[in-house]
């Protein structure tokens, strides 16, 4: 068979598709094989999550941002190097003659400054970077924490739509074999077909629910899969823990309690104190602006030109200065002369040697008028100052708010937990004595149908009330230090 380009591509693209379709196999199979518990969808959401990794990577910025603001404090050394040329007339720096020709020139220029006083601007600084990293690296901490907070979300309400798609399949199977009895006790002239349509729609309704509930637990896979940054949620199975019996833990104290712990470790408070630290130093580099700045700079540089030149093959005579009036005698000079018969560019290493130049200074700046820049920049740190102290009292009153809140909605869900227990128990004594009774034609099926519409919802408020406050002592837990996790 000839091989065309078409039949190329379409033998790479079989080639990547299964190939694609392969390792996509090898990651279901893999999640198919292994039931994450909530700690390993927390380990491994801390380990992938993209939102994380931006995190980390603003910590190392701020890393870099503290290195550099470290190397700023040393003196700062330049170095300078040219070659060119010149056509027409100009003054040669360093011969200091017109050279009309083409001139070949190199500077070789090397300076050096050093910052002796400038207000304490960049000490200051560098103490603000490193409360700046601090501050970063709690963000990460309260970022993460974050992101672990949504995986025990989700992953509760995997397990509550779990156990609701349970109830709806359990009330489904006992509609089923209402309607199989049902429909005898019509075919037998027991009871009057109507009774049995009531049934049948209440069958669809709870067929309904039970697609309901399936969508509702497809979705919080999803979203949970998604959270953990897993490719499907196909094959993605969670551990159960058996929660038992439901009560107030012993360990979990009250509200100030939790917040007098937790305003001393949470990382967000951290963050924010730190924060007011900084800036705090930030207020002291601006008004470091108003200060003199001293400086001291030194140079060292050399150079080379073409215009340079020196005489070679020297020949020295002495002048003729005159003539005597007697004897027409030549007078000479009593000095001799020496002239060149040609010249040629000075050497280069010659010239470096020649036109080195050094230079040493001090400088002082004095700030007295800028338009107001100083003051300005003042004004502005004291605003961000403040504005940092307002961020710290928020987070601590917010931190409060939500220990405060949790505690109530476990207190609260504690006990609608309790009620909703005893209407299970009452209501399913209740449906059970209503189904006997439709059963022998005693009650019809709408009152049949009422009584286990009261079982189904007590039963949908029980489950609900136990998730409820099992993520809110969690979240209490958490507070405290405690890692999360469902097993007690």
């Amino acid at each position: 068979m000839k091989l065309t380009r078409s039949n190329l591509w379409h033998k790479w693209f079989q080639t990547g598709l299964s190939l694609l379709l392969t390792v996509a196999g090898s990651q279901v199979t893999a999640q198919e094989q292994k039931v994450w518990s909530l700690e390993d969808c927390i380990t491994y959401a801390l380990d992938n999550n993209i939102d994380i990794k931006k995190q980390q990577l603003n910590l190392d910025l701020m890393d870099e941002t503290l290195l550099q603001s470290k190397l700023g404090m040393l003196p700062s050394l330049n170095g300078y190097a040219y070659h060119g040329y010149n056509w027409g007339k100009r003054v040669d720096p360093f011969t200091n003659e017109f050279a009309t020709d083409r001139v070949r020139s190199n500077n070789f220029y090397a300076s050096a400054d050093f910052t002796i006083f400038d207000g304490f601007q960049k000490l200051n600084t560098v103490r603000q970077n490193q409360l700046e990293l601090l501050a970063t690296r709690y963000d990460l901490d309260a970022f993460m924490d974050d992101i672990s907070v949504m995986v025990a979300t989700y992953y509760l309400q995997v397990l509550y739509y779990m156990e609701l798609q349970g109830i709806a399949r359990n009330q489904l199977e006992i509609t089923t074999l209402q309607v199989e009895r049902t429909s005898k006790l019509v075919e037998a002239g027991t009871l009057a077909k109507g009774d049995l349509l009531v049934i049948e729609a209440q069958m669809a309704t709870e067929q309904l629910a039970r697609v309901q509930a399936e969508n509702n637990l497809s979705l919080a896979l999803l979203n949970l899969t998604q959270l953990l940054e897993l490719p499907t949620p196909e094959g993605f199975s969670i551990e159960k823990p058996e929660l038992g019996l439901l009560e107030m833990p012993e360990q979990v104290l009250k509200p100030e309690e939790v917040f007098g712990y937790a305003v001393m470790n949470r990382p967000e408070i951290k963050s924010a104190e730190l924060r007011v630290e900084s800036y705090d130093k930030g207020l002291s580099i601006a008004k470091g602006s108003l200060s003199p700045r001293l400086s001291l700079s030194g140079s060292y540089g050399t150079g080379f030109s073409g215009a340079n030149q020196v005489g070679i093959d020297p020949v020295t005579f002495t002048p003729v200065i005159g003539i005597t009036e007697i004897s027409g005698e030549k007078v000479y000079s009593i000095s001799d002369y020496t002239t060149y018969s040609s010249y040629e560019t000075k050497g280069f290493r010659d010239q470096l040697s020649d036109n080195v130049n050094r230079a040493l200074g001090f400088s002082l700046n004095v700030p007295i008028f800028n338009g107001w820049t100083g003051r300005y920049t003042i004004a502005r740190a004291k605003i961000q100052q403040e504005q940092a102290q307002h961020d710290l009292k928020l987070k601590k009153n917010t931190l409060y708010k939500t220990i405060q809140q949790a505690y109530n909605d476990a207190l609260s869900a504690l006990k609608q937990h309790e009620a909703a227990a005893k209407k299970v128990n009452s209501t399913r004594e209740s449906f059970k004595y209503s189904e006997q009774k439709f059963n022998v034609g005693m009650i019809n099926s709408v009152d049949y149908n009422n009584a286990k519409k009261e079982l189904n919802n007590a039963e949908s408020e029980l489950l609900q009330a136990r998730y409820d406050f099992v993520f809110r002592t969690t979240i209490l837990d958490f507070y405290m230090g405690k890692p999360l996790t469902l097993k007690r």
